[in-house]
Formats: C-alpha cells, structure tokens, sequence
C-alpha cells in the first residue's frame, strides 16, 4: 500500500474510534432491555419515632433574597463548640482567638450571625459584637448604625441564613 493510503485508513480507524466513544453512551442509554445491575436491599432498623417538633413560625419574605434557606430550628449549640469554632475561624481576622471571640453570646446562632454579618458587610466583628452584645442591639441595627450603606435587614437575613447552616451542618 502507498503511505497515502495507509495514513487515510488509520485516520479512519481513528476517527470511527473516537465516534464509538463519544455516542457509545447515549447509545446504550437508550437500550431498554439494558439488566440493571442488583441494588442492595436495605432494611429499615425499627426505632421509635422522634417526637415532631412545630416549625417555628416564618416571616414573609419582601424578596427572594430575604428568604430563609437554611432550617429555621436548629438545636442548641454552645458558641464554644470547636467544630463550629473551625467553621467561623476563617470569617475571622487571622490570628483571632475563637475562645475570647466566642465569649458572651448566649448560643452558637448568634456567634456565627455576627461573625458572618461581618464578613459580608465589612463592619470589624469586635464592632458588632459591642453593640449586639453590650449595647443589646439586633443584628440588623448593629449592621444599620455600622454601615448605613448596606442593605441591613437583608444582610442580617443572609448572616442569620449562614449560621443556622452552620450550626445545622455541625451537628449533623
């Protein structure tokens, strides 16, 4: 054979190989009669149900952005759980320490609410710390005489959104 003609059946080779890898998968998708492979059965352990708990009630959302996202109960965490201590570290400034940080709030909701109202509005943590704290201000306030520029319901809303996920994803 003549080097052209070899050079043209090996692309073809090539070129059909790479048209069987690249529609092999939606051809057998489309096979019906495919055998699935055997899934495991599982069986349920008996347990007794946990007692229901009614939802705490919702605020109606002005707009997309306010609504909550993340479970409106969450279980009661100290703010000196070290797992949640690990999730807030890096809202921080680099060198905080998470127990002195941590000191005053009344649950992990609140720690991760202020921490992550700070991050998202620029406003120092030890600021609105002072004033949900010291100065019993919501966080929504705090955030409002902070930095009247921003949007402090909704960024409260976000904040308040972030740590009950936060507190949800660490305990599981």
């Amino acid at each position: 054979m003549k080097k052209s003609t070899t050079t043209a059946l090996v692309a073809g080779v090539l070129t059909v190989g790479a048209l069987g890898v690249w529609m092999g998968p939606s051809l057998i998708d489309r096979n019906n009669d495919a055998v699935a492979p055997p899934t495991a059965v599982v069986t349920p352990s008996v347990e007794a149900p946990a007692p229901r708990r009614a939802p705490a009630p919702r605020a109606v959302a002005k707009n997309i952005e306010a609504t909550t996202i993340a479970p409106d109960v969450v279980p009661a965490l100290p703010a000196t759980q070290p797992d949640l201590q690990a999730r807030i570290k890096p809202l921080l400034n680099r060198g905080t320490r998470m127990d002195s940080a941590a000191e005053g709030f009344r649950d992990a909701v609140q720690f991760a609410t202020v921490a992550h109202a700070a991050r998202n509005t620029g406003v120092p943590f030890a600021v609105l710390k002072h004033r949900v704290l010291e100065q019993a201000q919501t966080v929504e306030s705090a955030i409002r005489a902070s930095n009247p520029e921003v949007d402090a319901e909704r960024e409260a809303t976000r904040a308040a959104n972030a740590a009950r996920f936060d507190v949800a994803v660490v305990t599981g």
